[in-house]
C-alpha cells in the first residue's frame, strides 16, 4: 500500500507549506489513498485546484494538475471535462475559494450536474491571505475581519449544492480519515457532480483566535462535535445544535452534462 501511495507524489515539491497542527496534510493522505482504491490511471486523472492553503495540495500530486486563480477552480474543472469527458478530475479547493468568491461557480457547476469530483477543505476561515472570515466561519467566532464576533451565519455548503442540483453530497473531518477516504470513492464513482466537504484545523489563524488549543485539540473537537448521519436521525435540532453531521449525506440520480451534450449533438 506504501507504493501505492508514494506514486502519487511529487517529492520534488516537498516539503509542503502548511503549518504545524494543519489538517491539509491528512486530507491529501486520505486523498491518495482513495486514488489507490479505486485505481486511478494518473495519466487520464486531473487535478485542479483555486488559491488558498489547501489548493497547493495539487503540487504535491503527481498528476496532470491545475492551480487556477481565485474561485476559478470549477470553471477550470469545467472546461476540461467538457472537452476531454473521458477524464476523471478532481477539484481541490478551501471553503472561501468555493464558497465566497467561487460561490456562483460551484451553484452553476451543481446545477449542470457535470462529472467533477469537488473536495473542499473546511477549515472555516481564510488561512493564507490574513485569517479573514470565511462563508463558512462558524457565527460569533473571531477573526481578522471579525475582532469581537462574525455576525453573519455560514453556509451549509453540502446543503447549498444538494439545492442547486448536485447529486452527491458528503461530509467528514480529518479525524474520521477512514470515513473520508470513503466518501472520496463513493464521490469519484458516482455519475454526475459530487461535493465532498472535509472540516478541516487551521490552529494558527482560526484555532488561535477562537482559543480552540492546538491541531490535537481541534482533532478532539471534530471527533466530539460530528455526527453520524444515522446517528443524528434520532436527535432533536436542540441535541443537534452546535454539531454537525457526517457521513453520506445526499445521493441521487440525474442526466450528466457533458453526456447529454453529446445526446444533443447526435439528434443534430
Amino acid at each position: 500500500m506504501q507504493q501505492e501511495v508514494q506514486k502519487y507524489l511529487r517529492y520534488d515539491k516537498l516539503p509542503h507549506i502548511w503549518c504545524p497542527g494543519c489538517g491539509n496534510g491528512i486530507v491529501l493522505g486520505a486523498l491518495i489513498r482513495a486514488f489507490a482504491k479505486i485505481g486511478c490511471n494518473q495519466d487520464n486523472t486531473v487535478i485542479v485546484s483555486g488559491i488558498g492553503c489547501s489548493s497547493r495540495a495539487s503540487g504535491y500530486l503527481d498528476f496532470n494538475t491545475l492551480h487556477t486563480t481565485h474561485g476559478r477552480a470549477l470553471a477550470f474543472a469545467t472546461g476540461i471535462k467538457f472537452a476531454r469527458p473521458e477524464l476523471k478530475v478532481f477539484v481541490l479547493m478551501g471553503d472561501g475559494d468555493a464558497g465566497a468568491i467561487g460561490g456562483n461557480h460551484l451553484i452553476h457547476a451543481a446545477r449542470r450536474n457535470i462529472d467533477l469530483t469537488a473536495i473542499i477543505f473546511n477549515n472555516s476561515i481564510y488561512g493564507m491571505t490574513g485569517g479573514q472570515y470565511s462563508p463558512l466561519t462558524p457565527q460569533n467566532s473571531r477573526a481578522s475581519t471579525a475582532s469581537r464576533g462574525t455576525v453573519e451565519r455560514p453556509f451549509d455548503l453540502a446543503e447549498l449544492a444538494k439545492a442547486a442540483g448536485a447529486t452527491y453530497t458528503a461530509r467528514a473531518t480529518t479525524y474520521h480519515t477512514s470515513l473520508l477516504t470513503k466518501l472520496i470513492c463513493n464521490g469519484a464513482n458516482h455519475k454526475g457532480f459530487s461535493l465532498i466537504e472535509t472540516v478541516t484545523a487551521c490552529p494558527v489563524a482560526y484555532g488561535r483566535r477562537n482559543k480552540m488549543g492546538s491541531g490535537y485539540d481541534m482533532l478532539m473537537w471534530q471527533k466530539e462535535h460530528g455526527i453520524p448521519v444515522e446517528k443524528a436521525k434520532k436527535l432533536t435540532p436542540e441535541e443537534l445544535k452546535g454539531n454537525f453531521i457526517i457521513g453520506e449525506l445526499y445521493k441521487t440520480e440525474a442526466p450528466e452534462f457533458t453526456e447529454a451534450y453529446q445526446q444533443l449533438i447526435e439528434r443534430i
